[in-house]
């Protein structure tokens, strides 16, 4: 079963009857808000969008619709659809975990001086930190041109099984490329999938070679609307959500707090 189904299979009976209330589909993110407050977001893959007035060409009107049918979105093979389906997903299962550590990635897993860390997409933030404790950091970029040094995104496949440590942005749902880079990254030590469209839903990962998930909860729903609508993405998130790790084997995370 692939990725994008575990996680329609095991959040369509948390949606019940709720309706989405809300629908931003922005230049940067797409927000779903439930009407229960419940809000998540994804990845908007504007560059392959429709032309014209009406770049989002759907079923309307999409607010007032049941979650559960947006839900099913996710598995749709246009890229807003499946933004669309996957903001909703992380609204469905936005709440506060229990067993999780907050703040950045790389502090709540094990990261090596001798590591080989392969990152999909480009999180530049973690960049600087990243290089001055491990021994080699690649990159893989479906726009590989925005920096230097970063590889094609089509490297991944075949440089991640020489990796320890690999990184993979939850975007990949989207375009529904997870599947085949799990698999090529099922030999490292730890594989991580975040970003803020990471939908926090450990037990949808059990059997996969993911061991932590990297995302955040929405803690100010009006705040994360307004900055989708404004065309705003993970920087002007941090005031309105908590980024968190959650570990999906026992083993996955280490608890930094209780060292």
């Amino acid at each position: 079963m692939s990725v994008r189904r575990k996680i329609r299979s095991f959040l369509q009976e948390q949606c019940g009857n709720v309706l989405a209330t809300d629908v931003r589909i922005g230049l940067g993110y797409t927000a779903v808000q439930l009407e229960d407050g419940r809000t998540g977001v994804a990845y908007t893959f504007r560059d392959t969008a429709f032309s014209g007035c009406s770049v989002f060409r759907g079923l309307r009107p999409v607010a007032g619709k049941p979650a559960a049918q947006l839900l099913d979105l996710i598995e749709s093979q246009d890229k807003l659809e499946s933004s669309l389906g996957l903001a909703t997903a992380n609204a469905v299962a936005n709440q506060e975990p229990d067993s999780a550590i907050a703040g950045d990635v790389i502090e709540a897993i094990e990261i090596l001086p001798s590591d080989r860390v392969g990152m999909v997409g480009f999180f530049g933030p973690l960049i600087p930190a990243l290089e001055h404790r491990v021994r080699h950091l690649e990159i893989f970029e479906e726009a590989p041109d925005i920096v230097a040094n970063l590889l094609p995104a089509a490297e991944a496949l075949r440089r991640l099984p020489e990796c320890d440590v690999a990184l993979i942005t939850s975007t990949t749902i989207i375009n529904n490329t997870t599947d085949a880079l799990l698999e090529a990254a099922s030999h490292c030590r730890e594989v991580v999938l975040l970003g803020s469209s990471t939908p926090l839903v450990p037990k949808a990962f059990q059997d996969t070679p993911v061991t932590c998930l990297s995302g955040m909860s929405v803690k100010d729903p009006a705040g994360i609307l307004q900055v989708v609508s404004e065309g705003g993405g993970t920087r002007f998130f941090k005031p309105f959500a908590t980024k968190w790790n959650i570990p999906v084997r026992s083993n996955s995370v280490q608890y930094r707090q209780g060292k």
